[in-house]
C-alpha cells in the first residue's frame, strides 16, 4: 500500500473533505486526513481501510495555528510519505459583519481559508516538481464570482483569491513543463454540514431544492477537472449558469441582488 500515491485532504472530518477521501480511496489512493476532530478522522480512516484496502494517516491539527502546516508535513515526513495530491478543503463561515466581529476571528478565518492553503501549496510543490507529478485542488466557491455582500465579509474575497491563485499556479506549472495540475473547485449550495456550522441551516432549508447539489457530484467534478488539467471548474448546470450570469449582469443590479440575498444566507439571526 505504501507504493500507492498519497492524497492529503484538509477539513477531512466531514462534508466535502470526507467525500474527497472516499473518492480518492475508491481510486486506490492512500489518504492523509487532517482536521481538528481526530475521532471523526479515525472513524473515516477505519472505514476506508476496510472497504478499499488502502493506507491512511490521520493528523489532528488546527490550521489557524501558525505552525499548523509545518506540523502536518512533518508528520507525513516522519511516516515516510509525501504528497502526490493536495486537496485544500478546510473552511467555515464567519457570520456577522466586519463591524461586529473581532480581528482575532477574522485573522483566524484568513489563516484557515487562505494563508494555510497557499502555504501548503508552496511547501508541497518542490517535491511534486522533483517527482514530476502533482495534483492540487483548492476548494473555492461560486461566491468568488459574485459581488460582495453584507455579512461573511471576507468569504467571497478569499474564494475569489483562491480562484486566481489556482489559475496562476496551474499556468506556471504548465509553462515550466511540469506534470502538475492545479484546479479551483467552485461549488454553489452543497448539502454538507457547512450551514449547520455557521448557523444558517434554517435559511438554507427554505431555499428551493433545484439550487442544491450533493457532495458526491461536486467532488467528482473536482477530481475529474484536476486530472484533465482544468484550472477552474464550476460543478452543475445551475451553478454554471449562475457563474455566467455574474459576468453578464450589470454590476449595480448584481450588488442589489446580493444585498437582498445576504439577508437570508449571510447575516446572523438578529442582524
Amino acid at each position: 500500500m505504501a507504493n500507492n500515491r498519497l492524497a492529503l485532504i484538509t477539513g477531512a472530518s466531514a462534508g466535502l473533505g470526507a467525500e474527497f477521501a472516499r473518492q480518492y480511496a475508491a481510486k486506490g489512493w492512500d489518504v492523509a486526513l487532517t482536521a481538528r476532530r481526530l475521532d471523526r478522522l479515525d472513524a473515516l480512516a477505519r472505514e476506508l481501510e476496510e472497504k478499499h484496502k488502502i493506507a491512511t494517516i490521520t493528523i489532528s491539527q488546527d490550521l489557524a495555528l501558525v505552525k499548523g502546516v509545518d506540523t502536518i508535513l512533518r508528520e507525513l515526513k516522519e511516516a515516510g510519505r509525501y504528497v502526490d495530491a493536495l486537496v485544500n478543503n478546510a473552511g467555515y463561515g464567519l457570520p456577522g459583519t466586519f463591524f461586529d466581529t473581532s480581528w482575532k476571528d477574522q485573522a483566524a478565518f484568513i489563516r484557515v481559508l487562505y494563508t494555510a492553503p497557499i502555504e501548503l501549496v508552496h511547501k508541497v510543490l518542490p517535491g511534486m516538481v522533483e517527482r514530476k507529478f502533482g495534483r492540487i485542488i483548492n476548494v473555492a466557491s461560486l461566491a468568488g464570482y459574485a459581488p460582495g455582500a453584507s455579512g461573511h465579509t471576507l468569504y467571497g474575497s478569499v474564494k475569489a483569491g483562491l480562484i486566481k491563485f489556482s489559475e496562476s499556479v496551474h499556468a506556471e506549472a504548465q509553462a515550466a513543463g511540469h506534470n502538475i495540475h492545479c484546479t479551483a473547485l467552485c461549488p454553489g449550495f452543497t448539502r454538507t454540514e457547512f450551514h449547520d456550522a455557521n448557523g444558517t441551516r434554517e435559511a438554507a432549508d427554505q431555499s428551493p431544492d433545484w439550487i442544491w447539489m450533493k457532495a458526491g457530484p461536486v467532488v467528482e467534478a473536482g477530481i475529474e477537472a484536476v486530472t484533465k488539467g482544468q484550472p477552474v471548474v464550476v460543478p452543475g448546470a445551475v451553478n454554471k449558469g449562475l457563474a455566467t450570469l455574474t459576468k453578464l449582469v450589470p454590476e449595480p443590479l448584481g450588488r442589489a441582488v446580493m444585498k437582498q440575498q445576504s439577508k437570508r444566507f449571510w447575516m446572523k439571526d438578529g442582524d
